[in-house]
């Protein structure tokens, strides 16, 4: 059996993270036989490197192997570009084909974002994953296939199956074997690596001098979330190795490079911070209510106070501070006209409390929960000149919460 170390040099493996080195050792394990993988992983962790280990390092690495991308086949042809399909079978068939199942009987398939296969290609890959049967697009006939499928993924396996976009039995079929590469962010000791020799590789091919980080601009390279992975890391080595003309990259040059996702983009949040989320805007919402309370009791105050006195005039200069209070929110003052019904035509009505004589005045001020929230947030952006950050803060909400209610009040 292969080394560890042996099958990195072999197949150009760079890191010795702790995950990476056990997704490897697995593949080791499990290449001679003849049983199904499933690779898992974010986008651009390099998951097409484990399916050339296990076909590399098989009993069938003298057949053929085949990499088939199936997010990139149309749905109406896919099954056909798989099985193959008879002359006549549909428009543009004018002749026979042979499918990939066909081709690499005896070999290895890769299935590459298998998630985004149709529900119909997945029950016949099914098929052929129980008995080795197929049948192409048109035929009747039953054709055998001795192939070893390995399967790769980026999407949640769990979450498709409970949203009825991929059968539970094939993924149990796909997954005797599941390994699972960690995104680069998980393997901090193994960024600068990559990097060096993505560089290398780059100084070679265009002819110029290699680049190279000082200790800030590695600080920040080991540090960055890198949310497209390996190919993202790639991506930066080679735009630094073509536009730079100083060799030695400091922290300032780099960090140009680096997208800030948080500028423009709410952050990713683990369950934790979701949840710390969930009580701030409860406690925004428990602000809010009090505020309302604190409005309705005022409210109630002028209210008994007006059905103790006949003299609008002289209620309003006794009430002005408070009717300020009630109002100011609205652009209202004591100095406006609050229209109320006669008093005097009430004196002998009897209410079971004071809040259904609060019905009798005709006031003008909301108690919607939404538009207070409303008020609040526009008051704090006003006040912060539109800078969403502060607030946030200030409302005691996060950013992500902020944008939401931007967006649902239409701001």
């Amino acid at each position: 059996m292969i080394s560890l170390q042996a099958l990195k040099q072999r197949f150009e493996i760079i890191g010795n993270s702790t995950g990476l080195n056990r997704a490897l050792e697995k593949a080791i394990q499990v290449a001679p036989t003849d049983i199904s993988l499933l690779v898992t992983g974010e986008s651009g962790v390099g998951k097409e490197v484990i399916p050339k280990i296990a076909h590399q390092l098989s009993h069938r690495k003298h057949s053929k192997f085949i990499a088939v991308n199936c997010g990139a086949i149309p749905e109406g042809t896919i099954d056909s570009e798989l099985f193959g399909h008879e002359k006549g079978a549909f428009t543009g068939a004018t002749q026979t084909r042979a499918g990939y199942f066909e081709v690499a009987d005896g070999g290895t398939i890769f299935l590459d974002e298998v998630g985004e296969l149709p529900m119909t290609t997945q029950v016949r890959l099914l098929r052929v994953l129980e008995n080795g049967e197929f049948i192409k697009v048109g035929s009747s006939k039953v054709q055998k296939t001795n192939v070893r499928i390995v399967a790769a993924t980026n999407v949640n396996m769990s979450e498709a199956i409970r949203k009825n976009k991929f059968r539970e039995d094939l993924y149990y079929r796909l997954s005797t074997i599941e390994i699972n590469l960690p995104p680069l962010r998980k393997r901090r000791d193994d960024i600068h690596l990559l990097f060096r020799k993505f560089c290398s590789d780059f100084a070679q091919k265009y002819n110029m001098p290699t680049i190279k980080l000082d200790d800030d601009a590695i600080h920040i390279l080991i540090n960055y979330s890198w949310n497209g992975n390996i190919r993202q890391l790639k991506n930066i080595a080679e735009q630094l190795s073509v536009l730079e003309e100083n060799r030695v990259i400091n922290k300032e040059v780099i960090s140009e490079y680096l997208p800030n996702t948080n500028k423009n983009l709410p952050a990713l949040i683990s369950e934790k911070s979701e949840k710390s989320e969930f009580n701030n805007e409860r406690e925004i919402l428990y602000k809010v209510l009090f505020d309302m309370k604190g409005d309705l009791n005022d409210l109630k105050k002028l209210t008994l106070e007006l059905m103790q006195t006949s003299n609008i005039s002289e209620f309003k200069k006794n009430n002005e501070q408070l009717i300020n209070k009630v109002y100011q929110k609205d652009n209202y003052s004591a100095d406006d006209n609050i229209e109320v019904v006669d008093v005097g035509n009430n004196k002998n009505k009897e209410f079971e409390n004071d809040f259904d004589y609060i019905q009798e005045v005709k006031a003008i001020e909301s108690l919607s929960i939404q538009e207070k929230e409303l008020e609040l947030i526009k008051k704090s952006l006003d006040k912060h000149e539109g800078k969403r950050k502060l607030a946030a803060k200030e409302l005691g909400i996060s950013e992500r919460t902020l944008y939401r209610k931007i967006k649902q009040f239409d701001l």
